[in-house]
């Protein structure tokens, strides 16, 4: 048999794959079966690209693997590794194909250890919260005049040179007392919490500043203490809280009053501004000298008013006797005239009184009035009443059958008494009564016309 009859009777030959397509498929399988996950490891072979990307291995004491972080990842991490730095990076298990070369695609990276310490940081955090001692409503008001402020912090810290120099910038003079304590270390919470309770326990501050500068989660972890967190949200001063950088949270920022992303704004949160105090007491000043000028203006005027009104006592009692004589010359006057007003009624009152005789006779007089004008009515009414008379008379003489019949008619009737008015109801042979202006006759009808 040849090699051409091996060939045809073998299985089908496996496909053949270049080296791009067997990377890719490496890639691929990598990415589905390694899901997101942490990695711990020391930072050695630090690079930064010109385009902002990291290039970097991660090791320990058996193996290394090499990691890249895109510059849109690794402008969130808030520090730069450096070489021999102790990390944890979140990442994605990948295949650099063009190089064949396994690698973590880096998302995330913190300090080793920073992510039990930030998971402890959540459960106390939750803890406090639900006990209240985060509660907005407790929040106290900055006194807006501070007579002195207290700082805790650590005499070697670079907080409290920026805090003293923005306190002589804005309010050169304000006393301040320093509250010693480390911030940072074994047993820092501690001590903290103790320097916060000795500055409420002395009461010689109006304002307690707790500052430090910034620094990774470790270096801050003693402003978590749930100690110092207590020690604040019970202190009788009220608290500032300027601890590390704007991205940095502590327990000791939710305790305080209020909260200065940093030390420096602490300062200035926590203090007035002189010049602008300056400012406020000239505008202050001008106003209550243009008050006091306008009160004393009035005052002078009121003065003046015065004393023209200010007469001397023999002109008061020239001025008051005078007036006696004149109100003793209105009452002689007003009596004189009273005097004139009654005699005038008396005079109206005697006149209008009379004797009985003089009454009788003129109610006599008043009663032949009224006969007078009776006798003249009645007079008037009966002669009314004739012309009415006359007129009726007259009217009724004209409407009087006897007045026709004198003038030669005569009225016709039937035997029964009806008044004949027309001829053609007459037949002859009837018979007829004629009634005369005088007497009556009676008649039979020859014939009857009706013209």
């Amino acid at each position: 048999m040849d090699l051409a009859d091996d060939l045809s009777d073998s299985p089908s030959p496996l496909p053949v794959l270049t080296v791009s397509e067997l990377n890719r498929m490496a890639r691929r399988a990598l990415e589905s079966q390694l899901p997101l996950l942490w990695v711990e490891g020391e930072v050695s072979n630090f690079t930064r690209a010109a385009s902002g990307h990291w290039y970097f291995s991660l090791k320990d004491a058996a193996a290394q693997v090499r990691c890249v972080m895109f510059r849109g990842r690794n402008q969130f991490a808030g520090f730069t590794p450096a070489n021999g730095d102790h990390v944890e990076v979140r990442a994605l298990p990948s295949l650099y194909e063009a190089r064949g070369e396994f690698q973590l695609g880096a998302e995330q990276i913190r300090r080793a250890g920073a992510g039990r310490l930030y998971e402890a940081f959540l459960r106390l955090k939750t803890k406090l919260e639900a006990e209240g001692l985060f509660d907005p409503a407790k929040k106290r008001a900055l006194p807006r005049f501070p007579r002195r402020l207290g700082i805790v912090t650590s005499p070697q810290a670079a907080a409290l040179h920026d805090v003293l120099t923005a306190l002589a910038r804005r309010m050169p003079g304000l006393p301040v007392i320093l509250y010693p304590t480390p911030v940072q270390g074994a047993g820092a919470g501690a001590q903290i919490a103790g320097a916060i309770r000795t500055a409420g326990a002395r009461a010689e501050c109006d304002v307690l500043l707790v500052c430090r500068g910034g620094g990774s989660l470790e270096d801050l972890w003693g402003f978590n203490d749930e100690a110092v967190a207590r020690a604040i949200a019970a202190s009788p001063i009220p608290v500032v809280s300027g601890v590390g950088h704007e991205t940095d949270f502590t327990l000791a920022d939710f305790a305080a009053d209020l909260r200065a992303p940093t030390p420096t704004a602490a300062a200035e949160l926590a203090s007035p501004v002189r010049r602008e105090l300056l400012l406020q007491l000239g505008q202050l000043a001008r106003q209550l000298h243009r008050h006091h000028a306008r009160r004393q203006h009035g005052e002078m005027q009121r003065l003046d008013y015065l004393a023209r009104r200010l007469v001397h006592p023999a002109e008061q009692l020239r001025r008051q006797r005078d007036g006696l004589d004149q109100l003793a010359l209105r009452l002689r006057n007003g009596l004189r005239a009273r005097l004139t007003r009654e005699a005038l009624r008396m005079a109206r009152f005697a006149q209008q009184l009379v004797t009985p005789r003089h009454a009788v006779q003129r109610e006599q007089q008043r009663l032949a009035a009224l006969a007078g004008r009776s006798g003249r009515a009645v007079e008037s009414a009966l002669a009314r009443r004739r012309l009415t008379l006359a007129r009726l008379t007259s009217s009724l003489a004209h409407l009087n059958p006897d007045g026709v019949l004198a003038r030669g008619y005569a009225i016709v009737q039937r035997q029964d008494g009806r008044v004949v008015q027309d001829a053609a109801t007459l037949a002859a042979g009837d018979t007829l009564d004629l009634r005369l202006h005088r007497g009556r006759a009676r008649t039979r009808v020859e014939s009857t016309s009706v013209d």
